[in-house]
C-alpha cells in the first residue's frame, strides 16, 4: 500500500513488524504522480489545505483524512516535508502553503 503523508513521521505497525528498515529518499512530483496512477494509494493528510495544494501538485484528489495509518513491510510513504519548522498552534491557509518550501520524500518499508 502507498499511503501519503503530510509529516516524515513512518508509523511501524510492531504488532506485525519485530523491527523495521526504513529508506528515504527525495522524489520529483514527476515520480509521486506515477506511483498514485499505477498502485492503491490511500490519504493520510491530517490538514485539509495541505490535501488542497497536494492535489494540485499531484494533479489527483487526494482526500483530507485525518487518520492513523501503521506501515507494514513492503509499504511505501509519500510525504510532504516542509523545509521549516511552523510556529506552535499555526493552521496556515492554502495561500500560505503554497508559499512554503517542501520536499516530497519516498520512505519504502524493508522486510
Amino acid at each position: 500500500m502507498i499511503y501519503i503523508m503530510n509529516t516524515l513521521i513512518v508509523p511501524i505497525n510492531f504488532d506485525k513488524e519485530k523491527s523495521a528498515s526504513v529508506d528515504f529518499h527525495l522524489i520529483e512530483v514527476d515520480w509521486a504522480r506515477h506511483l498514485l496512477k499505477n498502485n492503491k494509494w490511500e490519504s493520510a493528510i491530517g490538514h485539509e489545505g495541505t490535501a488542497k495544494i497536494l492535489s494540485q501538485i499531484l494533479g489527483v484528489e487526494i482526500p483530507f483524512n485525518r487518520k492513523s495509518v501503521y506501515f507494514e513491510a513492503g509499504d511505501i510513504g509519500i510525504h510532504f516535508f516542509l523545509k521549516q519548522r511552523l510556529p506552535e498552534g499555526k493552521i496556515l491557509s492554502e495561500e500560505e502553503i503554497k508559499n512554503l518550501e517542501y520536499w516530497l520524500v519516498q520512505s519504502d518499508i524493508l522486510e
